[in-house]
């Protein structure tokens, strides 16, 4: 036992050693101090002569000083002694190569090639040394030629990344397709890794490429997985019209691919399709025998005739009442029931009755959380501040340390900030901008600059006393009241910090509104007003958005994306800017 204990810790020691070895090995290398890595790789390798790492490095710091000669004998030695390594022919011709004798080089990469045939199981370790060597389309051989010898073999994803290196984007997608047409549980790496390549832009070059190798698969061996990558690449065209006939074409198939349409139904919802989004909950509707999917589904068709303004909201609310009564299953939709009622009918007085009857019928404590935060927001709204603050803290000892509970703290925050509480609201809020939530961070970091940037100067406070009263308007979706607080706001406190907030903020309400020009006119006036202010970079992507996205006027757009990127290098739009206006101007975006 002693003895054997003694041999483990000479072998651990021995580890150590060459590892302590290695790194400095490593670093003589990386500080280009050849002469010193060859010495200790060559005593690693002698001591290793298996191990392929060792055996590159002191190949490389060799050929760094010229020693080809003595590389070449190295290899050839070990060819006579292993003659079944044969990747050792790849670096033999490489060897020949950085000497710029191609024609030598030629023959040896040609023999590592020919050897996968009676060897396949060296082919892949053959591809990787021909990458290593940036010798790509010999790699690109070699991983084809392990593949025919080796039906087994997934070298396809190789393959598709090195034909993407090259710039070869069309034959990177058909071996992306290949591989799923392989194994189709690499359909999410290959969007995954395709993504890059793919734009919201139908016309864009990769995209048509992506869609013709991918319809040329479907014709010759159909399968579902086609329409599902379809589906994929219309969503990320925002197609999703053409993303739903897909779908729909996978569920006639198999109903298991409903829960799809209820993400198409989603992702529709969240970029504004909403013709699209209740095409796929109508769906839903018709053909599922679930209760929980036709929840959702009523869920966001009630979400969805608020969203377009439609006029049988009240009677959609009833008739899903009426079928699924007002219990713990459905409530999701009372909550919705509840924000409708107050920032849409301004009926605050029904919501609370029922949101009072839901707390009554359900015992999840996180049912409660999530009725205490719909029930203090309604408070908020009709100005019992004390009542929302009784529940949004129950909410916050109720459930520590979950999102609903970071949640509520924001909420504390935001109403004493509309009751013009601010030391309370900043104390709070200076703990919240390091929430683990991102949303509530942001939200908490914007309201935390707004009190920090123009805290009282003297005991009143004014200034930020009219600025939250809009913000509170703009709570309660009384837009038309925010927007003129904020204009006496701007009128009463010009060439204070105060001033910009306002602007800022009006013309967010203006574009929400449909008012694009005024809010045009409001960010230009804060670029103009300071140069380097802060909210420079964000009123000039605002005013290209909005030339984009609503005025459909590109040329207009491309002139303030251009800004972005030419005078704002480190704003945060910098990226989406490019992209957009590369597109625009009609580049080819890999």
């Amino acid at each position: 036992m002693k003895k054997t204990i003694i041999l483990f810790f000479i072998f651990i020691s021995s580890l150590s050693y060459g590892q302590e070895d290695y790194l400095l090995a490593e670093r003589y290398y990386s500080n280009g101090e050849y002469e010193k890595a060859t010495q200790l790789f060559k005593v690693l390798f002698d001591k290793n002569p298996f191990n392929t790492t060792y055996l590159k490095r002191l190949i490389s710091a060799y050929q760094e000083t010229s020693q080809f000669e003595t590389v070449d004998k190295l290899l050839k030695q070990r060819l006579i002694k292993y003659p079944t390594h044969t990747y050792l022919y790849v670096e033999l011709g490489y060897n020949y190569e950085k000497q710029h004798q191609k024609e030598t080089a030629k023959i040896y990469y040609d023999k590592a090639i020919n050897s996968i045939k009676e060897n396949p199981g060296m082919g892949g370790f053959i591809g990787r040394l021909f990458k290593e060597n940036a010798l790509l389309d010999y790699a690109i051989l070699a991983f084809e030629e392990t593949i025919r010898y080796n039906k087994n073999a997934n070298y396809e994803f190789q393959i598709a990344r090195i034909y993407g290196e090259k710039g070869a984007f069309e034959k990177m997608f058909t071996s992306y397709i290949d591989l799923i047409d392989k194994e189709e549980n690499a359909l999410n790496f290959v969007q995954q890794s395709t993504s890059r390549y793919i734009t919201d832009d139908p016309l864009n070059s990769n995209n048509v490429l992506f869609k013709k190798a991918l319809i040329k698969k479907s014709v010759s061996n159909p399968k579902d997985v086609w329409n599902q990558l379809l589906s994929w690449l219309f969503i990320q065209q925002k197609e999703y019209e053409k993303a739903f006939v897909q779908e729909k074409a996978l569920y006639n198939r198999s109903p298991e691919y409903l829960v799809n349409m209820i993400a198409l139904g989603h992702n529709s919802y969240n970029n504004n399709a909403f013709e699209t989004a209740k095409k796929c909950f109508d769906f839903v509707l018709e053909k599922s025998p679930f209760i929980d999917q036709t929840l959702i589904a009523n869920l966001y068709s009630v979400k969805i005739a608020i969203a377009t303004n439609q006029q049988n909201i009240d009677s959609l609310f009833d008739a899903i009442f009426t079928r699924y009564g007002k219990k713990s299953a459905t409530l999701n939709i009372q909550l919705e029931y509840a924000d409708y009622l107050t920032f849409k009918k301004n009926d605050p007085e029904k919501a609370i009755d029922v949101l009072t009857h839901a707390l009554e019928i359900t015992t999840s404590k996180f049912q409660k959380a999530a009725i205490k935060l719909k029930l203090g927001d309604v408070h908020v709204f009709i100005g019992n501040y004390n009542r929302a603050l009784i529940y949004f803290s129950q909410v916050q000892t109720s459930i520590k340390n979950h999102p609903l509970a970071q949640e509520a703290r924001f909420k504390v925050a935001q109403t004493s900030y509309f009751k013009n509480d601010f030391k309370w609201a900043f104390a709070q809020l200076k703990v919240l901008k390091a929430s683990t939530t991102q949303l509530i961070a942001n939200d908490a970091l914007d309201l935390f600059l707004i009190i920090s940037d123009n805290q009282p100067k003297d005991s009143l406070g004014l200034g930020l006393q009219l600025y939250a009263k809009a913000d509170l308007f703009a709570f309660q979706n009384k837009n038309t009241q925010a927007i003129d607080t904020l204009q006496k706001v701007i009128a009463e406190y010009k060439g204070q910090k105060i001033e910009d907030e306002a602007l800022f903020k009006q013309a967010k309400l203006f574009t929400k509104t449909k008012q694009f020009q005024k809010a045009i006119d409001n960010y230009t006036q804060i670029i103009t007003l300071d140069k380097e202010g802060i909210f420079v970079d964000d009123s000039l992507y605002q005013i290209a958005e909005i030339y984009y996205n609503q005025l459909k006027n590109t040329e207009k757009a491309s002139e303030y994306y251009q800004k972005i990127i030419f005078e704002h290098p480190s704003s945060i739009y910098l990226v989406d800017a490019r992209k957009k206006y590369r597109k625009i101007r009609g580049d080819t975006i890999n």
